[in-house]
């Protein structure tokens, strides 16, 4: 029989060791709101020292995605692997949400899948976070360097939404 090494083990693509950042990973992000305000603070100042004044007061708390917004050209297709793999339902498009079939999340947001709407729409998968201040985030996403793809924009009977670009990463905002 063979011994067990981690040579061994490496060799088949399975690693031992956990890499440092992956245990806050796996551990779910919990701190202590004293670690978590002093995390932020921290974070703050070493990105820029004026930035302590734009983040907004909600920094530091736990992020929630209110809305995720999948945009494909495959919509029943996609809306049939989700509702098989997560036994989820998906409504008929909702007219306010562009056309987007839409499911409830765990935790009362929801996840809509729509077509594109225009011809220069790409895929791609945005997460709206829940926001207290939409103006003052979109404002602090603005100094911190990103594009304003979508100034707020209010969806009647769902609040207030937009979306900024950053590093080519579309991050949605929302609230409501």
């Amino acid at each position: 029989m063979a011994k067990l090494t981690r040579r061994n083990v490496l060799r088949t693509g399975v690693a031992l060791a956990i890499p440092p950042g992956m245990v806050t990973l796996i551990t779910g992000c919990n701190q202590s709101d004293t670690d978590a305000s002093q995390q932020t603070e921290s974070n703050a100042d070493e990105l820029n020292p004026d930035a302590r004044e734009s983040i907004p007061p909600t920094a530091g708390e736990p992020m929630k995605v209110h809305y995720l917004e999948i945009v494909t050209p495959e919509v029943d297709a996609l809306c049939g692997q989700y509702s098989k793999l997560h036994g989820i339902t998906f409504s008929e498009p909702v007219a306010n949400l562009g056309g987007a079939r839409t499911a409830t999340l765990n935790g009362g947001g929801l996840i809509g899948i729509r077509g594109p709407m225009r011809e220069t729409e790409t895929p791609v998968v945005r997460p709206y976070v829940l926001v207290d201040d939409i103006k003052a985030s979109v404002e602090s996403a603005a100094e911190a360097g990103a594009e304003i793809a979508l100034p707020p924009l209010e969806i009647p009977e769902h609040g207030t939404c937009a979306i900024v670009i950053h590093g080519g990463i579309e991050c949605g905002l929302w609230q409501v």
